[in-house]
């Protein structure tokens, strides 16, 4: 077995809202439940309900910018910055912009549609 494993085809997420994900590291992508990697595209407009997961979640953008609300603090990630948002944080994203938001999000432990506890949308 090799020490090491290179991931060339990622998991392919389905989605209803046009977002893009590929999970190159995770649950979906392989069974690893400690921690996920994923590369995520957000198309104008797009956002999701608030949530207030159980795994901490790291945000490094690399072009456009996304909306992030924190318990109740609103705040703008742009291209080269980078957010970690703790577990049990109520936190919704969203791209209210014109541009595709591109980023990437590593979950530790995994993400899991189980531990993310999205609220209902209203």
């Amino acid at each position: 077995m090799k020490n090491y494993i290179k991931q060339t085809s990622p998991f392919r997420v389905p989605t209803s809202d046009g977002k893009h994900i590929e999970e190159h590291f995770g649950l979906a992508a392989g069974g690893d439940g400690a921690i996920s990697i994923a590369r995520m595209v957000a198309p104008p407009g797009w956002s999701e309900p608030f949530q207030q997961p159980e795994f901490e979640e790291y945000t490094l953008m690399v072009r456009g910018r996304k909306q992030v609300e924190i318990d109740g603090e609103t705040l703008v990630l742009h291209a080269g910055e980078s957010l970690l948002v703790r577990r049990g944080a109520r936190v919704r994203y969203a791209n209210p912009f014109d541009a595709e938001a591109e980023y990437w999000s590593v979950c530790r432990p995994a993400f899991s549609p189980d531990t993310v506890h999205r609220e209902e949308p209203s």
